[in-house]
C-alpha cells in the first residue's frame, strides 16, 4: 500500500464524492478523505477520514497541518451546493447568494491553495469540481443562472492557480461530472453516480503529467470555456 498513489477528496460524506473515494480505493489508490459530519457506512475500511467544513478556515489549515507530511498525487476539491430554488437573482438575498458563492467559489480555491504544498511536483493534479454550465459556451441560456455564475467564478479563480502548478509542472482540472442522479441533479438525470465517478477517476489517471489548465467532463470531453 505504501507504493500506491495516493488521494485526498475533499468533501467525501455523500454523491460523487464519495462515489469517487470509493473508485479510487478500489483501483488500489491510498485514500484521505473529509467530511463535515459522520464518516459514511458504505466507505472502504481502507480509506482516512477528516472532519473538515472548506467555509471555516481554521479547519481547512488544521487539515493543513496533520497531512503536512504526506505528498498526494491527486487533490479533488468536491464541493457544491444548488443555492436557491428559485434560480433569480432579483429574488435572492444577500446572504443567500454569498452563501452559494463562498460554499462554490471562494472556499474551494481558497482550500485548493493551501493544500496546494502537499500535492507532488510533475506528476500531481489539483482537480476542482465545477460544471458544464459555467461555459457561456455550453450554456447559451443561462440554465440555473446563480448556481451556474457561481460555476463560472469558480472556473476563473482557478485560472489563478496556474501560475503555481505550471511552476512545479502539476496539473491543473476543472471536471464537470455530467448530470449524474444525486440529491441535486435528480432521478431523472441520465447518469448514475458509478458511471459519472468512473470516468472521472479516468480521466485522474489519464492527465497525470500533462501539465496546464483543462476543462473537461467525466467522459474526457474538453469544454469550452
Amino acid at each position: 500500500m505504501t507504493d500506491s498513489f495516493k488521494a485526498l477528496v475533499i468533501g467525501a460524506s455523500r454523491g460523487i464524492g464519495l462515489g469517487v473515494v470509493n473508485e479510487l480505493a478500489k483501483r488500489g489508490w491510498q485514500v484521505t478523505a473529509t467530511t463535515r459530519g459522520a464518516t459514511p457506512d458504505s466507505a472502504p475500511a481502507s480509506v482516512e477520514w477528516l472532519k473538515l467544513d472548506i467555509n471555516k478556515p481554521a479547519e481547512r489549515h488544521a487539515v493543513r497541518e496533520v497531512l503536512s507530511e504526506i505528498r498526494f498525487d491527486l487533490i479533488f476539491i468536491n464541493a457544491g451546493v444548488f443555492g436557491p430554488g428559485h434560480q433569480d437573482v432579483t429574488k435572492s438575498s444577500d446572504d443567500e447568494i454569498v452563501q452559494l458563492f463562498m460554499s462554490n467559489t471562494f472556499s474551494p480555491v481558497r482550500c485548493a491553495a493551501e493544500l496546494l504544498p502537499l500535492l507532488k511536483p510533475k506528476t500531481g493534479i489539483m482537480a476542482l469540481m465545477t460544471s458544464q454550465l459555467a461555459s457561456l459556451n455550453e450554456n447559451e441560456v443561462a440554465t440555473y443562472p446563480l448556481y451556474s455564475a457561481s460555476k463560472a467564478a469558480l472556473n476563473m479563480l482557478t485560472r489563478g492557480l496556474k501560475e503555481a502548478t505550471d511552476k512545479h509542472q502539476q496539473t491543473l482540472l476543472s471536471v464537470h461530472p455530467g448530470w449524474v442522479q444525486t440529491d441535486m441533479g435528480g432521478e431523472n438525470a441520465t447518469l448514475t453516480i458509478t458511471e459519472s465517478t468512473q470516468g472521472i477517476v479516468d480521466q485522474f489517471e489519464a492527465y497525470r503529467g500533462k501539465g496546464g489548465h483543462h476543462f473537461i467532463e467525466y467522459s474526457g470531453r474538453e469544454l469550452r470555456w
